[in-house]
Order: structure tokens, then sequence, then C-alpha cells
């Protein structure tokens, strides 16, 4: 596969908002508007996708509608970058609707997480194109750490250079669950979605896999019985002479995760000479890191843990 990175985003670039999971509607009023706000003040001209409002019985809107959204915000030559509006549960739906070679022809940054974690993945899979689990456009209407997760954004999308992770204010520092070094390809984002791809031509791919891996609580009490059998089954579908090094998100308090947790869900399912950290600041919980699927990462976990990450 040949990589393709996108443009970096510059200042006065048009940054374009679709919805191909829930509807932009669905997002409180405050919160689109602090959103918009930031963005136009940061000296970027947003605009919306012709469907982003549209909305069914699902909260979503039909195949068609956010296919040819998604199409036309990478044919907009005016457009550099694509913002999702927002996660929800049925971004598979259009996987196979998607015209990729328009997407290969027209590399833009793309940039969304949670149920979106199907679409970037898909679109890595099928032209090779780095794109970015991170912030959603609703995500820059949240004022918890703001300034975390805006740097951590625009360092991602607007320049080459390495991002050297650091831990955020509320996660204080990152939880060593196994020592050692290892460097490779970025696949991950959400693992329950991330798991939908499984026997689809959709699954990313690569010889030298870093899991950078996240979930959200809809489980209730069942949430770390489905976690463990959910990263069981990726790790079985990747093979573990594949498997480099793996980073664990941090989780909301209603999925009982720690590091103790951590251990046992690994214990018997990966060599114990790859590097393994827990609560680095990306998932459900803000603020949060963007770091680019497809791109590459060099980790050296010792008391003292080092996390650099590459477009490419």
């Amino acid at each position: 596969m040949i990589l393709l990175i996108a443009p970096d985003l510059q200042k006065g670039d048009e940054i374009r908002v679709i919805a191909p999971s829930r509807s932009l509607t669905i997002v409180r009023d405050e919160i689109f508007n602090k959103a918009l706000c930031y963005l136009e003040h940061q000296g970027f001209h947003v605009t919306f996708s012709k469907y982003s409002r549209e909305i069914d019985d699902w909260n979503s809107s039909s195949i068609q509608s956010r296919v040819d959204d998604i199409h036309e915000a990478f044919l907009d030559d005016n457009v550099k970058a694509i913002l999702t509006a927002i996660g929800g549960f049925n971004v598979n739906q259009i996987l196979e609707h998607i015209d990729y070679e328009i997407i290969r022809q027209h590399p833009k940054i793309l940039c969304g997480y949670s149920d979106i974690t199907a679409l970037l993945s898909a679109v890595y899979a099928k032209t090779g194109l780095v794109t970015y689990d991170g912030a959603h456009f609703s995500t820059f209407g949240f004022e918890i750490e703001p300034e975390y997760t805006q740097k951590t954004f625009f360092d991602c999308v607007m320049n080459n250079d390495s991002l050297t992770l650091k831990p955020s204010q509320n996660a204080k520092e990152y939880t060593v669950i196994q020592q050692g070094t290892c460097e490779g390809t970025i696949i991950g984002g959400n693992l329950c979605t991330l798991n939908l791809l499984q026997g689809t031509q959709f699954m990313p791919q690569a010889d030298d896999i870093v899991l950078l891996i996240e979930d959200d609580n809809i489980m209730g009490d069942y949430f770390i019985y489905e976690f463990d059998r959910n990263f069981q089954s990726l790790l079985q579908a990747y093979g573990k002479d594949k498997i480099k090094g793996v980073v664990f998100g941090r989780f909301d308090d209603s999925c009982n995760m720690s590091a103790d947790v951590i251990n046992r869900i690994i214990s018997d399912k990966l060599p114990k000479n790859i590097p393994v950290l827990f609560g680095v600041d990306f998932g459900h919980v803000f603020p949060m890191i963007t770091f680019p699927i497809g791109g590459r990462v060099r980790m050296e976990v010792t008391a003292n843990p080092i996390i650099e990450i590459y477009n490419h």
C-alpha cells in the first residue's frame, strides 16, 4: 500500500463539518456555538455539509445523504480538512457505498473518534490515506482542559514534525503495565467499533501494529467483560506476532478500569516483552490527543515513558 498524507492544515483554510454517524442536529446549541466560535477565532472558515442536519428515527440520516456529503467534501478543492460532527452507532452502514477513488485522488485531513473509528479505518485500509482519531467538531465546544485538546489536534494536523505526548493535568501520568520499546504502525481507536470491521475489506492491516485502544461504557456493569472479549477478538484477528505494543486510553469512571484490571486482561494474551501503557489521553473523556491512523509511533516504556507519534 502506498501511504498518502494529506496536506497540512493552514490558517485561513476551509474546514468542512460532516455527520456520517449521528446528525449535527443533536449537538447542543451551546456546544455548537462554542466550537464554531473557537475555530473561526483561530482563523478557519467553517462550513457544514448539505445533509449534516438531516435527522431520522436513528438520530442519523440516510446512507445516500451521508455518502453524498463525504464525496462532496473530498471533491471540493476549497476544503482542506473534514471534521465529523459527533459519533454514534451506524457509520459502518455507509462504508461499502463510498467511492474510495475520490478520496485517493483528493487526500484531505479527516478527523473524529468513537463510531468514526470505522470510517477512519476503512479510508486508511482502502486508500492508504492517513486519517486522524481525535476531535470531532463538537469536541471544540467542551471546556475540560480545552487547551490540551486544541494543541495536540493542531500539532498533529498543521505540521509534519513528530508529536511527543505528555500527560494532561487530568491524566497526571501514564501507567506502565509492561516495559519495553517498539516502533510500528498505529491502528486503533474505539475497540468495539474497530471489531465491527473484522472479516471485511475495511479492516486496516499492517505487519508491525501498535494498538491505541479505548472504549465507552454502553454495557453498564458488564463493561469489563465486554472489553476483555473484544480485546481478545482483536488480537486473534491480527495475530500476536504482528502486535508490537499496546496503548490503552483513559476510561470514564463508570467503566471501573484500572491498572489491575488491565493487567488481568492482558496477562495471558500478550507476550511479556512488548510495551503496554494505560491512561493515555484519548477515549471518551476530555481532554484528548489526536493521533494518525496509519501513522507511526515509537515508544520507550520505562519508569518515564516516551511516546513519539509521526504522521508517516
